[in-house]
């Protein structure tokens, strides 16, 4: 087996993701067998110059994906060989955004070598979106769906009646429906979603002890933007302020030369709103965490980077639970992790 591994020291994949893809695509052509015995975790170390860790974890993976399998004393086995034909899927998000990037490469990542995802984007219009659908019906295995819509004037909604109609000429089997599953559909179907009323009024729950010493919580949730949001997240926001009797008050957008008060403490979705608000903080000389705070929605490497306290779903498994139930054939319906990531800027 070992001839037909291949690794490259050179690529900027990670080795372990090597030998998973390495070892799955060698089960598709037919280089592997069932009940084929493959390498211990130590040989295969020795012969690639490879840690243990590594091939340990490369290992795992095959282990939980149900590709390989272990005997006590006798190592592991080839135990799954139906993975000849390519399984396509249709990815389908309403707007292209570093968040819905990242639960994209997660799932990408996640189902390996023996799939091919396609992208399409629909702008939350509903034109396009059944546009894209009719036009690809019956060409995937799968269709990944995150329905978020607009009307006309800019408010955000889940669904419409010829949305929903067009989802429900789909085989059930080949659904899943990603991120806002408000759509009203029944069956055995993958359902992987936030819960964005009660996810924002939990994840502020986390933080209470540091935003009960702000004098005043103040939500900037826009209105009319492009991408609308879904209005659960001010009920959320608005059922936390009154539960605990918190000073608050909701704009539409950070504003040039907006009047800025020690004791003042943000929420922002957008970040261009993020942006606008530190840049004037900073031109009016306050201290961020501790005179005015910050809490941002939805994480991403640069508000990592940059210290930013964030209340987000874990998009990357939102991703990676979508492969998983894909590769499993499993159905049913799983809530994401949405979390309070407590930084410097509170």
């Amino acid at each position: 087996m070992i001839k037909f591994i291949k690794i490259d020291e050179n690529s900027r994949v990670p080795k372990y993701k090597q030998i998973v893809d390495s070892i799955i695509f060698n089960i598709s052509i037919g280089n592997l067998k069932i009940d084929q015995k493959i390498p211990s975790i130590n040989m295969f170390s020795e012969d690639f110059y490879i840690s243990r860790d590594t091939v340990e974890k490369a290992y795992n993976i095959l282990k939980e994906r149900k590709v390989i399998s272990s005997i006590r004393g006798k190592g592991y086995y080839i135990t799954r060989t139906k993975l000849i034909s390519k399984i396509n899927i249709l990815f389908l998000i309403n707007k292209l955004s570093s968040y819905k990037m990242t639960t994209y490469n997660s799932f990408v990542n996640s189902i390996g070598v023996n799939s091919h995802t396609d992208l399409l984007i629909y702008h939350c219009d509903e034109t396009l979106f059944l546009n894209l659908l009719d036009k690809n019906k019956g060409a995937y295995d799968y269709y990944v769906i995150m329905p978020h819509f607009k009307t006309d004037d800019l408010r955000h909604v889940s669904y419409t009646d010829e949305v929903v109609k067009a989802i429900k000429r789909l085989p059930k089997e080949k659904l899943i429906i990603m991120d806002n599953i408000k759509l009203g559909m029944d069956g055995e179907i993958i359902e992987i979603y936030q819960d964005f009323e009660n996810d924002i009024y939990n994840a502020l729950k986390e933080g209470l002890t540091k935003i009960v010493t702000y004098e005043k919580l103040i939500l900037i949730y826009p209105e009319n933007a492009v991408y609308p949001y879904p209005r659960r997240i001010l009920h959320g926001f608005k059922k936390f302020c009154i539960e605990y009797s918190l000073n608050f008050e909701i704009l539409n957008e950070v504003y040039d030369d907006m009047i800025l008060k020690k004791g003042d403490l943000f929420i922002t979705i957008e970040e261009s709103d993020l942006v606008n608000l530190v840049k004037q903080m900073r031109d009016d000389e306050f201290v961020l965490g501790k005179e005015i705070g910050i809490i941002s929605y939805n994480d991403t490497p640069l508000k990592e980077l940059l210290g930013i306290t964030v209340i987000s779903t874990d998009f990357k498994i939102m991703g990676e639970t979508a492969s998983r139930m894909i590769l499993n054939k499993e159905k049913g319906k799983i809530k994401v992790p949405f979390n309070f990531i407590d930084r410097n800027s509170i």
